[in-house]
């Protein structure tokens, strides 16, 4: 018997606007699909047998993804929402290679004021992920923040919900076609 699909948010969040933006993607995903959302350092290393979509987001730092060094810098900035020990980074590299369906798509936050920067943690997220073999559904989507701490314009997490719907009608077109394909060569 198979399990329905779903859709797993892994996050990672320093000063709990990244954490925003992934509930705010879920939100708009959930509207679609059984979607769970969970933090870098409580997910798994395996993805599960029925996600058909892993999302990975944390912020960027230093052009890529968070590394123990700006992590624990962002510590000494102000009161963090989860430990500085794991990223996404770490969590990603020890993920093992995709074995079923799943589809990827990656997002990142980043401050306002450095928006035309090169870097993102985003894009970084995605290549891991396509080495992977985990196939890119979306390009990388990136959320501003005002300042490091925050705050994050509602506005942003509006657009955030929004990616997250257009996510899960992606997704259910795709796992629409998979699903006619099977039909018919059964």
């Amino acid at each position: 018997m198979s399990k329905t699909p779903r859709a797993l948010i892994v996050y990672e969040s320093m000063f709990g606007n990244t954490e925003r933006v992934a509930a705010a993607i879920r939100d708009g995903l959930s509207t679609v699909i059984d979607t769970d959302l969970v933090r870098v350092d409580q997910a798994s290393g395996r993805i599960p047998m029925d996600a058909r979509l892993l999302v990975v987001g944390g912020p960027t730092h230093a052009f890529s993804m968070s590394r123990p060094s700006t992590r624990a810098d962002a510590g000494k900035q102000g009161q963090v929402v989860m430990p500085v020990e794991t990223g996404i980074r770490e969590w990603l590299g020890a993920l093992p290679d995709c074995t079923t369906k799943t589809m990827s798509a990656t997002f990142d936050t980043r401050i306002t004021k450095v928006r035309r920067l090169p870097g993102s943690a985003a894009r970084s997220a995605a290549k891991i992920l396509r080495r992977r073999d985990f196939r890119p559904m979306v390009p990388p989507a990136t959320f501003f923040v005002d300042d490091t701490a925050g705050p994050i314009d509602e506005r942003e997490l509006a657009r955030a919900r929004q990616w997250g719907e257009e996510l899960g009608q992606e997704l259910r077109s795709v796992l629409g076609t998979i699903e006619r394909a099977s039909t018919r060569s059964a």
